[in-house]
């Protein structure tokens, strides 16, 4: 008789460091810092609060966004399999169907976490979610073109979680200037995710994923997503000088000329320094985030 003592034997659920990888931590960064931009500017005390912001947090990030990883890898789990195989699902860490079992179960916990903080709250983590299943699942599949699916992320990563922010602080819907801000921030994000698909484009170009460097070509979709980044910047500089924010307006605009330097390099190759970019002027965006929350949080009447 053969001895199979030794023969690995197939997991049957996962365990729980792969289902942590599976809502990779390291992506909820951008939505939790929106949420704190959306708070600050919202121009409430934080006494007696705390718990209110971290339970903010844990929707932005690893409930909503780690429901949207957890969406992605089911669906995009063929292609992992021959790209990127030890990946959770391929790799047989999570195995069967239990990665859309998490993606479903993580969605309705993040519908029942969102509904417990709020009508407006609960309304912003649906749309988040019904956009995060858009843009990987059929009939959808919003990431297949470059427009719609750096949109949807855009929108999930900075808009919605802004508007969140400031609404579970306030209470009620936010003040026109801070939905002004949310926007134009999620507007610029649009250029970012631009970016992002850098890394990927022969790999894109195979699968018949359109992002905007296959459709564009590297050279254009750089000079586009630089003007889709900048252009919301100068309308928030103007927004803030119109406010009576002067020194706030300098500190964006500041940022802006040095995102502007570094593009010109971006824009030397944007194939091999996108990455670079995007750990210098992405950080010099995100920081203008910041600025512009603190500078809306000081107007005159800027809570309900």
């Amino acid at each position: 008789m053969a001895d199979t003592s030794l023969k690995p034997i197939a997991a049957v659920r996962p365990d729980p460091s792969a289902i942590l990888e599976l809502l990779k931590p390291i992506t909820w960064f951008a939505p939790m810092w929106a949420f704190a931009c959306g708070a600050v500017s919202a121009g409430q005390s934080l006494d007696g609060r705390w718990a209110l912001i971290l339970a903010g947090i844990v929707l932005a990030g690893p409930l909503v966004c780690g429901t949207s990883q957890a969406v992605n890898d089911w669906f995009d789990r063929h292609v992992d399999a021959i790209n990127e195989p030890g990946r959770p699902i391929p790799s047989g860490r999570i195995p069967g169907r239990w990665g859309l079992g998490i993606a479903i179960a993580w969605t309705a916990l993040s519908l029942i976490f969102a509904a417990a903080l709020g009508l407006l709250v609960f309304v912003a983590a649906a749309v988040g979610l019904v956009l995060a299943w858009a843009y990987s699942a059929p009939p959808f599949r919003l990431k297949l073109d470059g427009w719609r699916g750096n949109a949807a992320v855009a929108a999930c990563y900075e808009g919605l979680p802004w508007f969140t922010g400031a609404t579970l602080m306030i209470g009620a819907m936010p003040r026109w200037e801070i939905l002004a801000l949310a926007a134009l921030y999620s507007i610029g994000a649009h250029g970012i995710m631009t970016l992002n698909d850098f890394k990927s484009i022969e790999g894109d170009r195979r699968m018949g994923v359109y992002s905007l460097p296959v459709q564009l070509g590297p050279e254009r979709a750089a000079r586009l997503a630089c003007w889709v980044m900048a252009i919301p910047q100068v309308v928030v500089v103007i927004l803030l000088l119109s406010w009576g924010r002067p020194l706030f307006a300098a500190a964006v605009a500041a940022s802006l000329v040095a995102q502007a330097l570094l593009m010109l390099r971006l824009l030397e190759d944007p194939r091999a320094n996108a990455p670079w970019y995007n750990a210098t002027g992405t950080s010099l965006y995100v920081l203008g985030m910041m600025v512009s929350a603190f500078a809306v949080a000081g107007l005159e009447g800027a809570g309900p």
